[in-house]
């Protein structure tokens, strides 16, 4: 029965990391197209989400955890937009170092981590309920 519980818990943990991965990956969408509103202003910096492993002392397991939620140092893209009241001499105008493809597959590969993690739960529950049901 112990390992079963265990494995809720571990699981559980993988759920709520999947969860600030998917928050982390849905404010990166929505700001990929925030331009800066005056000259020399930085736009929006990509987030992302590393994990590590924390050792669950009250079950003795480790689990799943956020470590961090650091800026992508990769560069700006650059867009020639010379109406834009931030642009350079040269008319162009820095932008989110945001890729909406690449944001999609992070947001895929979460909700699948996300979904077997629920997976394991409910095939831990079912197993609860079916060893009861013996007991009885």
């Amino acid at each position: 029965m112990d390992e079963l519980l265990r494995t809720l818990r571990i699981s559980a943990s993988g759920m709520k990391a999947q969860g600030t991965r998917l928050r982390v990956v849905s404010e990166n969408v929505a700001n990929a197209d925030s331009l800066p509103t005056q000259p020399g202003e930085l736009p929006y910096r990509r987030k992302v989400v590393t994990f590590k492993n924390e050792l669950d002392k009250s079950i003795g397991v480790k689990t799943v955890g956020v470590d961090r939620i650091q800026s992508d140092r990769s560069d700006f893209q650059r867009r020639y937009d010379p109406a834009h009241p931030a642009a350079d001499e040269n008319g162009y105008v820095l932008a989110p170092n945001v890729s909406s493809l690449v944001e999609m597959m992070d947001m895929r590969e979460a909700q699948r981590s996300y979904e077997a993690n629920l997976n394991v739960i409910k095939s831990s529950k079912t197993m609860l309920q079916q060893t009861i049901g013996i007991l009885r």
